[in-house]
């Protein structure tokens, strides 16, 4: 038993003995009382209650002194690993096993959100190293191009070659950095998302027609075929559901490639598919296509940071919709965005 233990024993018997002290009085005044009222008409009969009385606070107290080890230990076992979690250390547990059913479910509930705390620490330093990378990997081009381009004998054409590619790691960066801030925000959302009622389907048109450049220079063939949809959801969050789906179909599929792009109605709920015949998923990378920064090698050439489907399922989950993925390697793949259709207001 250590000092604190021992002096928070020795304070809780102290209040025992104070308590049945406190007792034993009312019951030496009680006697006494009946006493001077007759009721009690031999005096040996209060004798015997004050000392009673006395056994009872010097026996209560010894006893309290026993009994009352345990819980206190359990508390005092909580207190120590509630200043090791403050110090960092996450992998302290406390003793659940104790007679008390609520020191017991304390015990559980603190192992509980030590462990979720681990796992968010995890996470945390995960996150971090990943974005480090992430930023480190653009910042590094761009230093490595910007001294090239110092070089006096350097050629136009060489000249114009770097400048394009600073361009596109400073985009990289960009869009790095605003889907962070988005995830950060999204993953905060305590509150439903505002809605407004727009056309699905002409959103659905202006995304495909913001990659125009891209399917154009890959001479893709689109399948597009939309029916007329109007929705209430967050237009602003749904376009960027549209746009990763969209944006990664195009830069995983060949030259003359082909894209088919759906909307529908069915039952409650509105259905978008987007399918590509492009180099399609693995078992393993469709298990971990959500998490966040994560990239197949074959993305990482292509110019991704590895949020784009991470922030894609945060927002159509809170639209209470579901977003699946089939897809086989070399086979193509294909997203299915299930939205619940919402009952318009008039």
């Amino acid at each position: 038993m250590n000092k604190h233990t021992f002096k928070a024993t020795v304070m809780f018997s102290f209040l025992v003995f104070i308590i049945l002290t406190i007792t034993m009085t009312l019951m030496g005044f009680l006697a006494i009382t009946l006493l001077n009222l007759g009721i009690i008409q031999d005096p040996m009969t209060g004798l015997i209650l004050l000392i009673s009385g006395v056994v009872s606070v010097i026996l209560g107290t010894i006893f309290s002194q026993f009994a009352g080890k345990r819980p206190l230990r359990a508390i005092f076992s909580i207190n120590e690993a509630t200043k090791e979690v403050v110090k960092g250390n996450f992998n302290v547990r406390v003793d659940e096993d104790t007679p008390v059913t609520e020191l017991s479910s304390m015990a559980h509930n603190f192992n509980v959100m030590v462990k979720e705390l681990a796992n968010t620490e995890i996470f945390r330093k995960d996150f971090i190293e990943n974005v480090s990378h992430e930023f480190k990997t653009p910042l590094a081009a761009i230093e490595g191009y910007v001294t090239l381009l110092q070089k006096k004998s350097l050629s136009e054409e060489k000249r114009a070659e770097y400048t394009e590619r600073i361009l596109f790691n400073t985009r990289q960066l960009s869009s790095l950095t605003g889907n962070i801030l988005l995830l950060a925000r999204l993953e905060n959302q305590e509150i439903e998302v505002k809605k407004e009622s727009y056309s699905l389907d002409e959103q659905l048109r202006e995304v495909i027609l913001l990659f125009e450049t891209q399917w154009t220079q890959k001479e893709l063939d689109l399948d597009i075929d939309l029916y007329s949809v109007d929705y209430s959801g967050n237009k602003e969050l749904l376009m960027q559901v549209w746009q990763n789906i969209l944006g990664n179909a195009i830069k995983f599929v060949s030259q003359q490639g082909q894209i088919q792009i759906l909307l529908r109605k069915k039952q409650k709920n509105i259905i978008v598919s987007i399918a590509d015949n492009g180099v399609g998923m693995d078992e393993d990378t469709i298990k971990r296509v959500y998490e966040k920064f994560y990239q197949a090698d074959a993305a990482r050439t292509g110019g991704g940071n590895g949020l784009g489907l991470t922030l894609a399922k945060r927002i159509v989950d809170l639209h209470n919709g579901t977003i699946k993925v089939s897809s086989r390697a070399g086979a193509g793949t294909i997203f299915t965005v299930t939205l619940p259709e919402e009952i318009q207001q008039e």
